[in-house]
This record gives C-alpha cells, structure tokens and sequence, in this order.
C-alpha cells in the first residue's frame, strides 16, 4: 500500500521536463540538477510541454513510487518561469491538482492571531 500521509514537502520542479523519463531519470534530476535527496517526507512533481499530465516521484523508504496523472480535460497550471525547484504548502499542491493556479491572489492566508482588545 502506498502511504503518502508523511509527505510534507512538496516540490515543482518549474519549467519543462522530459515526461518520458522514469524513475531513475527524474530521481537523477533532483538529485544532480538539484542537489536534493529524495526522503519520505517528500514529493517532487515534474510536468512536460503537454501540461495535461504530470508525474510525482516519491521515496517510500524501501524503494521509489512513480505516480502519473492525466487530465481529460484541462490544463495543469505549471510554473513555466524558470529551471528551478519550487516548494509547495499543502494548500498550493491541492490548488495545482485541481487546475488551478499556485498562486491565489484573493485567497485568504492563515496569520497570526491579533489581540482584538
């Protein structure tokens, strides 16, 4: 069974990757390209110039999960600005799974409570 429940980091690896690859091939770009080492608190998303589809690639502590997902209908709304590894809260993840963008400019933030006297 794969258990993602101890994933908290989550990474977009932004700009265009080669969708073809497996695992060995997207582990080799965290790791080289970004000097990162795949754990079990993380998940790194990688996504092609098709933007309909995504893999994920996780460690599980005794080998590599390979997750793809297509949408039928519908874009990924990837951040295509630079060649960089970007980290994702858990909200920003489930706003990118569902076709949204990361970032949501009129979304309401959690902040610190204030003193209301």
């Amino acid at each position: 069974m794969i258990d993602l429940s101890r994933v908290k980091n989550y990474y977009v690896a932004c700009g265009y990757t080669d969708i073809r690859r497996g695992i060995d091939g997207l582990a080799e770009i965290v790791m080289r390209q970004y000097g990162t080492e795949l754990d079990e608190e993380s998940l790194f998303l990688f996504c092609g110039r098709q933007t309909d589809r995504i893999k994920a690639l996780y460690y599980s502590g005794d080998g590599y999960v390979l997750l793809y997902k297509r949408l039928n209908n519908g874009r990924f709304q990837w951040p295509r600005n630079a060649e960089e590894l970007r980290k994702l809260d858990a909200q920003a993840f489930r706003w990118l799974m569902e076709g949204l963008q990361i970032g949501q400019p009129k979304a309401i933030r959690k902040v610190k409570k204030k003193c209301m006297f």
